[in-house]
This record gives structure tokens, C-alpha cells and sequence, in this order.
């Protein structure tokens, strides 16, 4: 019997697809000026020291919000914000500009650290930043005038690639530069949107207050479609300032090209880690498509449905099938893909003159039961069955017999199978039998 393997060496291994996966690709960093403040802003700097080792180019936009108040409220300064928007007049313009260069100073600063006894040792990581964002200012809307509050006109994309080139962390800073050397305040999350689209990015991330983006029952909404986004704003106008930003921003990014949005809590130590290098991440992944998709199965997905079924087949969950059988009726399954990874599949066998089918090879990865896969694998099936104008779908199973009976499955007899499979029946096996009466395809409707 094989020895049980190490957690970290596990870990390491499923980690490896990632490691390729990433390398060489851009990614679009953004932080506000809290992440900055804390404390363990050192160890999100050491997890992207470790990004930049394995060979992702990384560009890091901050914010400096409160590092601006501060130096505000020092000099008695009022505060003004317009629709969340801060109007940034002279005394502003001066705090912004004052605290994006200690902001700056303090992140080269970390990434210059290489004492040996910190994740730093030996490690040489240079950083740029300059003057890669052209803004213009917002203007008057409805009578207010902004001042040097600004927005995103033109990212020098050429140049910020070209210190991607050269190996450097780019560093952008919420500040904009006018062509009459004007200089404009600036949201991090437009920074950081207008970076990614212009640098054709493959990943824009943000770390936030919150988890990701959660329903009304508190729980964690993993993957939000780039279309689904302005109802969802409109639905949940509650939601903090820094997610609505990151969504809209993400969401606009999304359907501009950047192919991934990622909002994850920056209270979470290895947050990033967790979200780059596992299969489900710990935030709200923002997409195009679906990030989970039900499918029919094709050719390629073989060798993942040969695998999510092998363990089952060992354990006499299911009857083997042999690889070339299973090409050979790859039409006749649908499956749940997660990122590139098989997690649930089903296949359907019709048998017309009986009004029929066969549901076979039910199956769900380990790590993925309990989430209704199940029950929307088996909606579809029976929807398939529908479909053909078939009224009832059976199935034969020796350890599961519960989980159909909870979906309304009946116990049966053999003799209640088409004769086809009746002639099939492995006495041996002594599999139980259960019948669905699903109805014609309008009670479906």
C-alpha cells in the first residue's frame, strides 16, 4: 500500500498546471491605499515577489485613499466627495500627489528587501513606474466642478510593456499626466481597467474589502458573466463603493478582451496564492462565458471522463468501459467542465420503441458533490430524453439507489426494461432497477 502524500507535495503538484499556465502571462494587479496600511501588506508583496519569479509579468496599480485623507485632515483640509467621487481641488491635488510618492516609495521599498530570513533572500526584483497613463479631467457634471480629479485618456502601452520586457514590476499609480503637464487624480480601479485592455492582459485582479461578490444570503457568488453585472448593480445598490467600482471595471475589461476578472478579499493571507494556483480560488471570478460549463461531451473529453469514472469502476460503483467503447459512444454523454477539468458526466441511451432511455455513468468528482451538479445533469438528461418524444428514463445501480429514489425514481423489476437491455442484464451484478416517468416533451415547458 502506497504511503499517504505529503499536504505540501500534493498541493505542489496540482499546482503545477498553473505554473505553466501562467507563465510569460501579463497580469493587472490593484490594491487601494488600505492594503497598502496593513500590516500584511508585506506578505502580498512576497506572494507577488514569488509571481514574478515563476516568470508572470506583473503590473501593480495602487490606490492611496486614506494616505490622502491623512495628509488632508493634517492640514485641516475639507473633505468633499460628489457621488463618490472626490472633488480634488489645489490642497488635494497637493495631499495626492504627496501620498502616491510615499506610496510608492514604501511598495519599492518592500520588494528591495532581501534578508536571509525572509521569502526575499537573494531575490532582485526591479520596479518601474512613470508617466505610462495620459488623463483628462471629468469636468463639471450636473453644476459640480471637479477640478484635478481626472479620468484615464491613453495608456503608453508600448512603454509599459517594454519594462514587462526587461524583467521590472510595473508600478502605476492613481495619477494621470495631461499633454499640458496638467496632473489629475485618479481612480485605481480606471487605472488598472484601462492598463489591462490596453496591455491586452490576462488577468485583472483586484483585492478588495470583501470576499468577492456574495448573495443576499451571505454566501460567496463564485462566477459573475460580464453581462450579468449592470443588473446586478442595479439589484444590490448596498454594495460597497471599492466592489462596485472593481465591478464595473472588471466587467467593462471583460468585454473588451481581458479574458478573466478576479475580485478577491485582500484580508485573506495567500488569497492571491489560493486564487492562481487552485482549481476554485477563493473569490468572485468575472467572465465572458461561463467560468462551469454543461456540455455535450466531445472526442477530446475522453481522457477526463475516463478518469472522473475510473475510481467508481473500481469501487463497482459502475460497470468498466473500455476507452474505445467510450469513443464510440462519446455521443451520448454530457458533462460539467470546471476550468478545463471534467467534474461531472452522464450518458443517455435511447431506446424508441420503448419510449425509453437509459441514464448510465452518473458521475461526480469527489470534490464537487453535494453542490446540485447532480440535479442539473440530470434536469438535462431528462430534457435530452424529452426531447426524442421518450416518456421514461430508467436506470440500474447497486450502491446509489437512494439518490434516484430522492429525485422520483420508482423501484422496478427487470422485466420492466426494454427487452434490448433485458437480454444485456447481468444477473450476477444483481443491479436494482428504477423507472422515471418524465412525460412528454410540453410537460417539460
Amino acid at each position: 500500500m502506497a504511503a499517504p502524500t505529503d499536504p505540501f507535495v500534493h498541493w505542489l503538484r496540482h499546482a503545477t498546471p498553473y505554473v505553466h499556465a501562467h507563465r510569460g502571462r501579463t497580469f493587472v494587479v490593484a490594491f487601494g491605499g488600505e492594503a497598502v496600511a496593513n500590516a500584511s501588506f508585506r506578505n502580498l508583496v512576497h506572494d507577488l515577489a514569488m509571481l514574478h519569479g515563476l516568470g508572470i509579468r506583473l503590473v501593480l496599480v495602487h490606490g492611496a485613499r486614506p494616505q490622502i485623507e491623512e495628509r488632508l485632515r493634517l492640514r485641516g483640509a475639507d473633505l468633499r466627495y460628489v457621488k463618490g467621487l472626490r472633488v480634488t481641488d489645489d490642497a488635494a491635488l497637493a495631499c495626492v500627489k504627496e501620498a502616491a510618492g510615499a506610496v510608492r516609495v514604501e511598495i519599492e521599498a518592500l520588494f528591495s528587501l532581501g534578508l536571509a530570513n525572509s521569502p526575499m533572500a537573494g531575490v532582485r526584483i526591479p520596479v518601474a513606474s512613470g508617466n505610462f497613463v495620459t488623463a483628462k479631467p471629468i469636468g463639471v457634471l450636473d453644476g459640480v466642478d471637479y477640478r484635478h480629479t481626472g479620468v484615464v485618456r491613453r495608456i503608453d502601452s508600448p512603454s509599459l510593456r517594454q519594462r514587462l520586457d526587461d524583467g521590472a514590476v510595473t508600478l502605476m499609480p492613481p495619477i494621470g499626466y495631461s499633454p499640458t503637464g496638467e496632473v489629475f487624480n485618479l481612480s485605481h480601479a480606471d487605472v488598472a481597467r484601462s492598463a489591462a485592455i490596453a496591455l491586452k492582459a490576462d488577468k485583472l485582479i483586484f483585492l478588495l474589502d470583501e470576499p468577492g461578490v456574495t448573495d443576499t444570503a451571505g454566501a460567496l457568488v463564485t462566477n459573475v458573466l460580464s453581462g450579468e453585472v449592470a443588473a446586478l448593480l442595479a439589484a444590490r445598490p448596498d454594495l460597497p463603493e471599492d466592489l462596485i467600482q472593481a465591478l464595473r471595471a472588471g466587467a467593462d475589461a471583460c468585454i473588451q478582451g481581458v479574458k478573466r476578472v478576479h475580485l478577491i478579499s485582500r484580508h485573506l493571507d495567500g488569497a492571491l496564492l489560493k486564487e492562481l494556483f487552485t482549481r476554485d480560488g477563493t473569490g468572485t471570478l468575472i467572465t465572458d462565458e461561463p467560468f462551469e460549463e454543461l456540455r455535450p461531451a466531445r472526442i477530446e473529453d475522453v481522457a477526463g471522463i475516463l478518469e472522473l469514472l475510473r475510481p467508481l469502476e473500481e469501487a463497482g460503483v459502475l460497470v468498466r468501459r473500455s476507452r474505445e467503447r467510450l469513443e464510440t459512444e462519446i455521443d451520448r454523454f454530457s458533462l460539467a467542465e470546471r476550468d478545463g477539468l471534467v467534474i461531472a458526466c452522464a450518458a443517455l441511451y435511447p431506446y424508441p420503441a420503448d419510449g425509453m432511455a437509459e441514464l448510465a455513468c452518473v458521475a461526480v468528482h469527489p470534490e464537487y458533490r453535494n453542490r446540485g451538479r447532480g440535479d442539473r445533469l440530470l434536469e438535462r438528461m431528462e430534457a435530452i430524453a424529452r426531447q426524442r418524444g421518450l416518456r421514461r428514463v430508467f436506470v440500474l445501480t447497486t450502491q446509489t439507489a437512494h439518490w434516484f429514489l430522492e429525485r422520483g425514481f420508482e423501484p422496478a423489476e427487470p422485466a420492466a426494461l426494454p427487452m434490448e437491455k433485458q437480454a444485456l442484464y447481468n444477473w450476477r451484478r444483481n443491479s436494482k432497477v428504477f423507472i422515471k416517468d418524465i412525460g412528454p416533451a410540453d410537460a417539460a415547458r
